[in-house]
């Protein structure tokens, strides 16, 4: 168990009452998929707003890039699943996974992801470039080491810092089409990186116990619900401003603003409601938690609607 000392000892939570045998889908879960179709789709708006900021690259190339970034994502989250089989144990959330259940060994998790690791930096070197491959493997890096093995057990910032790794996708693919990695490209990385503190904070606070338990040192657990609901409200006002950067830079029009302008008012009304609501109230921070999965997913899609048209596609 890497707990330090001191901190509170997991309590294993039984999920069944005999493994199952592993199959293809459990393999596939180790890739955490719904988080990465979000890596992949931010991936895919980055390719598509350096197209229509003027770069040129293949198709079947841009294709292989993007599923080279999609790899990356699986790898990381297999080998955080790897690293977090005692802590995903005591979770509600978690103890489903297949390391935990026992139907994937921890060290063939261990495994796996390094395989796919070094496949997806590899196809990303030869499909695209160097610049490209190697913000995916410091993105992988950061994920695991900086992230996982660091800060998600020692400080309750561990999700602002690690955060990063989530919103380095947009800009892995940039540099992918064009070898360099643009203002606007950091902008992308500025939205996710602002938008995750105040998602996975309202999760820890509908899940606090979940956190408790398995010793996870989350906002809510060391400075208190109040403390995080004020945090939450702060990073989704600075969220909201962040969020209409492209259209200042030029990056989008006025159908992103208006777009970008009311997701963002939601998204700050929703966390005021959660930082007015009493402690024993978990449902507005559930609904902030939902609405957040939304909001990234309609701010990035506004921008691609927005390429798509400029590129009459």
């Amino acid at each position: 168990m890497r707990h330090k000392p001191g901190m509170r000892q997991p309590v294993a939570i039984s999920s069944m009452s005999a493994p199952d045998v592993a199959g293809p889908q459990d393999y596939f879960d180790l890739l955490k998929p719904r988080v990465m179709s979000l890596v992949v789709f931010t991936a895919a708006v980055g390719m598509v707003a350096a197209v229509a900021d003027g770069a040129r690259v293949p198709f079947g190339l841009a294709l292989a890039s993007l599923f080279a970034i999609a790899v990356g994502a699986g790898a990381s989250g297999a080998l955080n699943m790897w690293w977090d089989a005692d802590i995903d144990s005591v979770m509600a959330r978690t103890v489903g996974r297949p390391v935990p259940r026992g139907v994937v060994p921890r060290a063939e998790a261990a495994a796996f992801g390094g395989f796919l690791s070094a496949l997806s930096v590899a196809l990303l070197a030869l499909s695209s470039n160097y610049v490209a491959a190697a913000l995916l493997a410091f993105t992988i890096f950061f994920y695991l080491v900086i992230y996982s093995m660091w800060l998600k057990r020692s400080t309750p910032q561990n999700i602002v810092i690690g955060g990063a790794a989530g919103a380095l996708p947009p800009v892995v693919a940039w540099a992918a089409v064009t070898g360099t990695a643009p203002v606007e490209a950091w902008i992308l990385f500025a939205i996710i990186f602002l938008w995750t503190p105040p998602h996975f904070w309202a999760l820890a606070l509908y899940r606090d116990g979940d956190y408790a338990r398995a010793g996870v040192p989350m906002m809510p657990n060391v400075a208190g619900r109040a403390a995080t609901k004020r945090q939450i409200f702060a990073y989704s006002v600075v969220l909201a401003v962040a969020g209409l950067a492209p259209y200042f830079v030029g990056m989008a029009g006025p159908f992103y603003l208006a777009v970008a302008a009311a997701l963002g008012g939601v998204f700050v009304y929703l966390a005021f409601k959660t930082l007015r609501s009493g402690d024993e109230d978990k449902a507005s921070a559930k609904q902030l938690f939902a609405f957040s999965i939304i909001h990234l997913f309609a701010i990035f899609a506004a921008v691609l609607i927005e390429d798509l048209v400029a590129l009459h596609v």
